[in-house]
């Protein structure tokens, strides 16, 4: 079974998006890849396809003295298409992805290890992996995805009937905590990955992977009974977290560097 599923008129309507959006927009994509459950690896049949991009305009664009949106408005430093059914197309700024690679964000590191590429610049990607690596904050992205999982824990699966996926939507920032204590890379977007790591058998195992089976191939789970093994492992590991942070690094990064590599990656992947 492929469980990160595209289907090809889906991904073709993707790719003329995006050939769109560099025309319209004047722009380059230099990546474009899937998130949300799609990449993650537990999407339904009926998921939508979320694509995301990072794009660079011309070095002009970065330079002029009145802004291209008009008097007093910000240059938009996002591309977002409109959402329909089935298709969510956007994507980031190049100038912005490098401030958010300042800032360890843990989202563009994901789009970069997606294991759903739609398109690629090959060198951009790797530069971009470089600088996400030198900036990678262990500390702050372990705060990001405890946060992730408490937030969906108290929404969704407290009550004697829960919103089925959400316990997916858990495990998967939680299993993204633990890799990260005790791996030296940022923590991989698919789900599989996580789990062969950290969760390669045993009850909680199996019972994760019988409710994949049944995400994998059902419309969108809604509600059901409370599944005891994982939300006894998921109340466990938020306690043990919530009452002591881990000695993890808070990193640092020469964002002259980053500097640098904007400049660098202007001259090289830019529009012509």
């Amino acid at each position: 079974m492929d469980i990160h599923p595209i289907a090809p008129d889906k991904r073709a309507a993707i790719m003329v998006e995006l050939e769109r959006i560099e025309r319209v927009h004047d722009v380059r994509v230099l990546m474009a890849c899937e998130s949300g459950s799609r990449g993650w690896g537990f999407s339904s049949p009926d998921s939508d396809y979320d694509a995301r991009f990072i794009y660079v305009h011309r070095q002009p664009w970065y330079l002029s003295v009145n802004e291209a949106t008009g008097p007093g408005q910000a240059q938009r430093d996002v591309i977002e298409l409109p959402i329909d059914d089935e298709l969510d197309v956007s994507g980031w700024d190049l100038r912005k992805a490098l401030r958010l690679v300042s800032k360890s964000n843990p989202t563009l590191s994901e789009w970069l290890r997606s294991p759903i590429v739609y398109r690629q610049d090959d060198a951009a990607v790797a530069a971009l992996l470089d600088a996400v690596q030198q900036f990678h904050s262990p500390l702050g992205s372990w705060w990001h995805y405890l946060n992730m999982a408490r937030t969906n824990f108290r929404g969704y699966l407290r009550g004697e009937r829960v919103r089925t996926k959400k316990y997916l939507y858990v495990l998967r920032p939680l299993l993204a905590c633990r890799w990260i204590e005790c791996e030296p890379d940022p923590p991989p977007m698919a789900f599989e990955l996580l789990l062969d790591r950290l969760l390669p058998h045993g009850p909680v195992r199996a019972a994760i992977d019988q409710l994949l089976v049944v995400k994998r191939t059902s419309a969108e789970v809604a509600d059901g009974p409370r599944i005891g093994v994982i939300s006894a492992y998921i109340e466990a590991e938020l306690a043990a977290m919530e009452h002591a942070a881990p000695p993890l690094a808070s990193g640092s990064g020469d964002s002259g560097a980053l500097d640098a590599l904007f400049r660098q990656m202007l001259a090289t992947h830019a529009p012509r």
